[in-house]
């Protein structure tokens, strides 16, 4: 068994029911971002590396462990949020599959190597840094949903270093950002290849885009059918019940 700490519990892994996940209200706990990144994103079946900035508390990691047999990395700056990740490693029995580095995404090329890495994906914080009157109290939530150790530019230049030729670069954030995104990926040499947009539910503005690049790819975009959360009824959508659950 692992130790939990504070106010701590163990999940499952929604529809990985072979998978369990500690979890902190107060630290870290994944959204449906973190999922849906997973599901959306190209994964190497058999062999390969993968590499997850701003990992938290490794949940990215051990939803593609169950789609690929590759190696995967996973990266978080905020210690306790490695100290979390490094348990769940231990509690899912996958320490020959999943790793971390307790480390700043922007020394990861040069701790890593360049072209290293056949997919990279990342769940980075939305928000410009605030005012200090407007910041999270709670250090932890701030640091992952501000960008106060990082940018958009300075995540996606770490993609780009650490990704090899024709690997691929995933990534969600908000829609508002997507002009940033597409420019900052061909600024970068990450040509887009797929975007989706996701909403709350029909006649409701995208609140989420998840968006694929190629590292060193031809121009070809694909823009995905939407992906909607929920019924007008308040139900989840067929669609995110299966992403969720399972069929």
């Amino acid at each position: 068994m692992v130790e939990l700490h504070g106010d701590e519990r163990i999940d499952y892994l929604l529809a990985e029911e072979n998978l369990r996940i500690i979890q902190s209200t107060s630290v870290f706990a994944f959204s449906l971002d973190a999922v849906l990144l997973a599901k959306f994103t190209y994964v190497p079946i058999k062999r390969g590396n993968i590499l997850d900035l701003c990992t938290g508390n490794g949940v990215i990691p051990f939803f593609l462990s169950n789609r690929s047999r590759a190696t995967i990395t996973g990266v978080e700056l905020q210690e306790r949020l490695y100290d979390m990740a490094l348990r769940n490693t231990k509690l899912n029995e996958l320490e020959d599959q999943v790793h971390f580095i307790h480390g700043d995404l922007k020394d990861m090329p040069k701790t890593l190597g360049n072209g290293k890495f056949d997919l990279v994906t990342c769940n980075p914080p939305y928000f410009p840094t605030p005012k200090e009157d407007y910041k999270n109290e709670n250090e932890h939530l701030a640091i992952a949903r501000h960008e106060i150790y990082c940018t958009l530019e300075d995540v996606v230049w770490s993609c780009s270093r650490l990704t090899k030729s024709g690997g691929k670069v995933s990534m969600v954030h908000r829609p508002g950002r997507l002009p940033d995104l597409i420019t900052l990926f061909r600024k970068y040499q990450i040509e887009p290849k797929r975007i989706q947009l996701v909403y709350p539910k029909p006649g409701k503005e995208a609140n989420m885009v998840l968006i694929e690049g190629t590292r060193d790819g031809k121009p070809d975009l694909k823009v995905l059918p939407p992906l909607y959360i929920y019924q007008e009824n308040g139900l989840y959508s067929e669609e995110m019940r299966n992403i969720l659950y399972g069929n």
